[in-house]
């Protein structure tokens, strides 16, 4: 039987130090690690290469639930799949172990309340935006792309939407929303 341990943080600046270490002392051999949103199973390779390494036998470990995903259908779409293959799920802060009963009920509950969270800080957020706006003082994201800046370069400089876009680090297709229809070859 051979543990394997999956670290996740949610934001690139966030630290997943204290999780590599927590797995290590728990006696993961292999750690797999990435900084991605647990909101969703998309786009989490490292999860993804680790659920496929996993053979019957295995244990999968994480610090904590919210580690592993923070939607109750992708939890249990997760532990549906490490069951299929004969492997356990031990979550090393909570007493969760999905080889005992008490550990799959502890594991749903746990569950049901990161979902919960999201759903409260969407809201909280939601809500923020909502009265700053009231305010006046939330105008939503700054515009990356300086419209006269596009116009400028294909005016003046010449350049062809490839080359504006290129200089300006944006998409090809956003020049275009700028130019006027005529003169945009």
């Amino acid at each position: 039987m051979t543990f394997y341990g999956y670290a996740r943080v949610s934001t690139t600046d966030q630290d997943l130090s204290l999780q590599e270490a927590a797995l290590r002392a728990a006696g993961c051999q292999v750690i797999r690690a990435e900084k991605k949103t647990g909101t969703s199973r998309e786009g989490r390779s490292e999860l993804d290469i680790l659920l496929q390494f996993l053979r019957p036998g295995d244990t999968l470990v994480i610090t904590r639930i919210d580690r592993l995903a923070r939607s109750l259908k992708d939890l249990q779409d997760i532990v549906h799949e490490l069951k299929t293959k004969g492997v356990t799920l031990k979550a090393i802060e909570q007493p969760v172990d999905t080889s005992t009963a008490a550990g799959k009920a502890f594991f749903d509950m746990l569950g049901v309340f990161a979902e919960f969270e999201t759903n409260l800080r969407r809201e909280r957020q939601m809500e923020g935006i909502a009265a700053a706006k009231g305010r006046g003082v939330y105008k939503g994201r700054k515009p990356k792309i300086n419209p006269d800046e596009v116009r400028r370069l294909h005016e003046n400089e010449r350049l062809s939407p490839t080359a504006i876009a290129r200089q300006l680090g944006i998409a090809r297709s956003s020049v275009y929303r700028f130019l006027p229809l005529t003169g945009r070859l």
